[in-house]
């Protein structure tokens, strides 16, 4: 059994379904983490959850980034260890420089809450390992501000790191601009650091782990996890910081 630690900001609303995923689905040990605090040694993987921190006033994420937890959150992913963002942290992780771009409004300019498919682009993380390059996941979004963005430079930086690791698509995992749902670069919807233990994602893998939500295809990514963790020693010092 290993130690989740889950990340609450003022405006999380997402929390209790990753605490009810890692601990009731997977059986995994779940603490809850109030972002003053200090101190993440205990645990072995962190998730930054969805929601609206601090109201996404200014920009979504903007806020957040300041809180002395993100000072320990980089600490920690410099130890080797997994860190996965979801939706809004998805978000915080890219204001704090641990993931490279930006997000704006959505093409739509409106929320957006319904299901996507998404294809695997690499599966040789900690979150994709179970999976196979090609896969398609159907999984929910739930954004109002998920367009992706970035240059040019870094946009070429991710695809020849292989830093991608899904992309928006249709149910025979075919990419194009009618698959994208937010209008992001590359129809991108979630990426890794260079060090490839920092995952961030718009889509929201802990609404799909039960039969009972309508689908199970978000499992995949919590079992990669915990399968990596198994087969980590935990021992390896790797340089992770900023992208």
């Amino acid at each position: 059994m290993f130690n989740f630690g889950i990340i609450l900001f003022p405006g999380s609303n997402c929390d209790h379904d990753c605490y009810h995923a890692i601990s009731n689905v997977f059986k995994q040990s779940c603490e809850y983490i109030w972002h003053e605090n200090k101190g993440l040694d205990r645990f072995d993987c962190i998730v930054i959850p969805g929601g609206f921190s601090y109201g996404d006033y200014l920009r979504t994420g903007a806020v957040a980034r300041f809180s002395p937890i993100m000072r320990e959150v980089e600490n920690f992913a410099s130890s080797g260890k997994p860190v996965i963002g979801i939706c809004n942290g998805f978000q915080i992780l890219v204001e704090t420089g641990l993931l490279p771009g930006a997000f704006i409004k959505n093409s739509t300019t409106k929320f957006i809450c319904k299901w996507v498919n998404i294809r695997v682009e690499n599966n040789s993380s900690p979150f994709t390992n179970l999976l196979n390059v090609g896969d398609v996941l159907r999984i929910p979004i739930a954004h109002a501000e998920g367009n992706y963005f970035a240059t040019e430079d870094v946009i070429s930086k991710l695809k020849d790191n292989s830093l991608i690791a899904f992309k928006y698509c249709d149910e025979e995992g075919i990419v194009s601009n009618s698959s994208n749902p937010n209008g992001s670069c590359e129809n991108i919807a979630g990426l890794m650091n260079s060090e490839g233990n920092i995952l961030g994602m718009m889509p929201h893998p802990e609404r799909c782990s039960e039969e009972i939500l309508g689908g199970t295809d978000g499992k995949s990514i919590f079992e990669s996890i915990i399968s990596w963790l198994k087969n980590s020693t935990g021992s390896k010092q790797i340089k992770t910081g900023r992208f």
